[in-house]
């Protein structure tokens, strides 16, 4: 225990999943740019904050963002009907290669070293996978598992386990084999010391119930299944409970100094599903009457034909969302931990579900850097007000966004702009437990480095266009490809992928 030294060694570190590492657009691309990234930035002198980067072939699994921008530069704003054969084939050779490159047919994807990261985040994981998954399993599980290659399997295979191997035991060495991500939280703290541990997980404990569209609840034999193997896409909230706890001891025993933990946001929020009325005239407050793929339009959608959920469903989930909340509140004051409102922030910039109104105000500095970008400007008012929102992305006539900006274009994580509203919410929640900042979230470098904000991929401008694309239902192989894509990419994102 280090509550009583002056001064620990290490300032940050994070055990987390999808949204502390930065997965957007589909993958881990710019690690640099997470949330944790940017509240690091925010210390002078900068202390030490190691994390893997992901940057070669755009990232793991996939980044849609690359994709749709490599197709934009190759066949212009639009796909032509004649040039749907050439895209999807243009899609096939982009696909196999980041496959090739992430299974290791490149090169040797160990790097030396022997200290683990200050950053232990691995999209996928859920409470339990904190302290049962580890980079010797994560391989038997690739190893034993293995699928023959076809042209419907053109995704990284088993890409969320080659993402643990590479997070915990980066040297691929076997004496680092069998470490978690608390046992190499656990190395750090006797190295000195901890001083602020943030525990971003929880969210995927329930996030497949909606990225599968199917709610099966776990029972008490589900609770620590190794991830590949699990069958349920939500947590009843006493299992909830019983991992939190189980959690809480484990973040304990490492002694940090403080410890920070998010409430977690209603899965019903994301754009990954989209909000359909029955009746297509009536707009209605609240929630939907049903909740779809995020790439199928109102007037398309019907609910004998497409996967879907339905209201009752979707405020059933809220209902759960807010018992996992209270569990987390409650634990939380039991350990002295100092609780992060994210759940809070995310739903007061829902304007589907708030009828158009946004109640969560912006910093002013975003407001400020939006503003002081060409590409950017036309988001921020007359009043100053910055109009972003949680709707899936959409561009106007001129290739600029008029609607969406706070999730990516996977529909469930957020865009670089919203990694820096959460840091933004990190920021102030650290701030008043004692930490000290001596810099504020650089709003200047976010609005720059989102470049699906402030220079989308031209292609996006017929965005129902390039989605039907995606997803699209023909009958022959090469368009087969390519309507598979999609479905692939909501496959990885869900933390029950490749089971």
């Amino acid at each position: 225990m280090f509550w009583n030294k002056k001064e620990a060694k290490h300032k940050l570190v994070v055990i987390g999943d999808s949204l502390s590492q930065g997965f957007n657009n589909g993958g881990v691309y710019r690690t640099d740019m997470n949330f944790p990234a940017m509240l690091h930035r925010c210390f002078d002198p900068k202390p030490d904050f190691d994390q893997p980067r992901f940057t070669a072939q755009a990232g793991i699994p996939l980044n849609i963002e690359v994709l749709v921008r490599g197709l934009s530069e190759e066949f212009g704003d639009e796909i032509e009907w004649s040039e749907v054969l050439p895209a999807a084939k243009h899609m096939v050779k982009t696909l196999k290669r980041i496959k090739k490159y992430w299974e290791g047919g490149f090169k040797d994807l160990s790097v030396d070293r022997s200290r683990p990261y200050h950053n232990q985040s691995i999209w996928g994981f859920n409470i339990s996978d904190s302290w049962i998954v580890n980079e010797e399993n994560s391989r038997h599980y690739i190893i034993n598992n293995r699928e023959q290659f076809t042209v419907f399997n053109m995704l990284p295979e088993h890409a969320k386990f080659t993402t643990a191997r590479l997070v915990l035991n980066p040297s691929l060495k076997e004496q680092f084999q069998t470490r978690t991500q608390f046992d190499n939280a656990t190395v750090l703290a006797d190295d000195g010391g901890i001083e602020n541990l943030i525990v971003c997980l929880g969210h995927n404990n329930m996030i497949a119930a909606v990225t599968d569209l199917k709610m099966i609840w776990t029972e008490k034999d589900d609770l620590e299944v190794f991830p590949g193997r699990r069958t349920h896409t939500i947590y009843r909230p006493e299992h909830f409970e019983d991992q939190y706890r189980k959690m809480a001891k484990k973040v304990k025993a490492l002694g940090a100094q403080r410890v920070f933990v998010p409430t977690l946001p209603y899965v019903t929020i994301p754009p990954v599903i989209r909000g359909v009325n029955s009746d297509l005239s009536s707009k209605r407050l609240g929630y939907f009457d049903y909740y779809t793929r995020f790439w199928i339009w109102d007037e398309d959608f019907h609910p004998d034909k497409h996967p879907h959920l339905t209201k009752d469903e979707a405020i059933q989930l809220d209902l759960t969302m807010d018992a996992y909340n209270a569990i987390i509140k409650k634990v939380a004051d039991e350990y002295g931990w100092h609780v992060v409102p994210m759940a809070k922030n995310v739903a007061g910039m829902a304007r589907r579900r708030l009828g158009g109104e946004l109640v969560r105000d912006f910093p002013k500095g975003l407001a400020d850097a939006l503003k002081a970008q060409n590409s950017t400007a036309h988001l921020v008012d007359e009043n100053g007000e910055v109009n972003l929102s949680t709707d899936f992305i959409r561009l106007n006539d001129h290739g600029k966004l008029y609607k969406g900006g706070i999730f990516s274009l996977d529909g469930l994580h957020p865009t670089t702009i919203g990694y820096g509203l959460m840091a933004n919410v990190y920021l102030k929640t650290m701030a008043r437990a004692g930490v000290k900042f001596q810099h504020s979230i650089n709003w200047e470098e976010v609005v720059r480095e989102d470049s699906l904000i402030s220079d989308p991929p031209k292609l996006l401008a017929e965005l129902r266009v390039v989605l039907r694309f995606l997803a699209m239902n023909h009958q022959e192989k090469v368009f087969s490809i390519s309507k598979n894509i999609l479905s692939q990419v909501m496959e990885l994102v869900s933390p029950r992928h490749q089971q």
